[in-house]
């Protein structure tokens, strides 16, 4: 006689993931289509407006679930871009109405698709305690996210200019982001000041992901030297010629330097800056 156990009626982890994103993917579509049937109905350019910036900012909420969905497959994915298009959805569904400018400064760091995943539940996290706890006083509020890669070690820092009690970053949200950086292998360092708070993550790569974080250094350094070759050969020309070659090829102007930024001394110069 076969006895089944309890366990085996059990779904695996990641159907029963895909089945709750669907069902709650499921939810906002219909809310959107509700809100679209009143935008139709609704008589007035107020009320028109108000449903309007409803249906918005369920897109923005639809946009940031679909980002935070489990993937499949074990393809690497650039963290920097998932982080970015994490971050867009995040300022349509939350920072705009609250004033706060998103900042990121990142460099390509390919990562397998489950860890850019939870790399991404983490800084999501981190972005909305920001956006919740912080409090900004009569500054404009900004976060910023870092992500770069030193040698084998990943680091990603979440800043934001406002001030935030100690006690109201503990509990059960803290709890997750600590189990979900273990899981990465790595942990998570705060930091507090009286106009900043700071949250650092730091896990090492797999063997894979070094491999070909390794392989895309090697070529940028190649890379360098050809430009900087070119630009010796550059130097070299007569007075005519190099006049000739800018002619050909000009030379962007530099940008005017930037006021003094509060959070400036905490971050290297970007590799890539983008204000959201």
């Amino acid at each position: 006689m076969l006895v089944l156990s309890q366990d085996s009626h059990r779904l695996p982890e990641g159907v029963l993931l895909r089945e709750s994103h669907h069902r709650v993917a499921d939810g906002v579509a219909s809310a959107l289509d509700l809100v679209s049937a009143a935008i139709v109905r609704a008589e007035g350019a107020e009320a028109k407006a108000v449903l309007n910036d409803v249906a918005s900012l369920l897109h923005g909420h639809a946009e940031v679930h679909l980002m935070l969905a489990r993937p499949q497959g074990e393809a690497l994915v650039d963290a920097a871009a998932h982080v970015h298009k994490l971050g867009c959805a995040m300022r349509r569904s939350r920072l705009d109405g609250m004033r706060i400018q998103l900042i990121f400064d990142t460099e390509c760091v390919p990562l397998q698709s489950e860890r850019c995943w939870r790399l991404g539940l983490i800084v999501h996290d981190l972005i909305a305690t920001a956006a919740k706890h912080a409090c900004f006083d009569a500054r404009a509020g900004e976060i910023k996210v870092k992500l770069t890669r030193r040698g084998a070690l990943v680091n990603c820092v979440v800043l934001d200019n406002g001030s935030r009690s100690v006690r109201s970053d503990a509990g059960r949200r803290v709890r997750i982001d600590n189990d979900l950086a273990r899981s990465l292998g790595g942990r998570i360092e705060q930091g507090f000041g009286t106009e900043f708070t700071s949250v650092v993550l730091s896990f090492p790569l797999t063997e894979r992901e070094r491999q070909t974080n390794w392989g895309m250094a090697t070529r940028r350094m190649r890379l360098t030297r050809s430009l900087k070759a070119e630009a010796a050969d550059t130097a070299s020309l007569t007075p005519s010629a190099a006049v000739s070659h800018q002619a050909n090829h000009p030379v962007a102007a530099k940008p005017d330097p930037k006021p003094s930024d509060p959070l400036g001394q905490l971050f290297s110069p970007p590799n890539r800056m983008i204000a959201l």
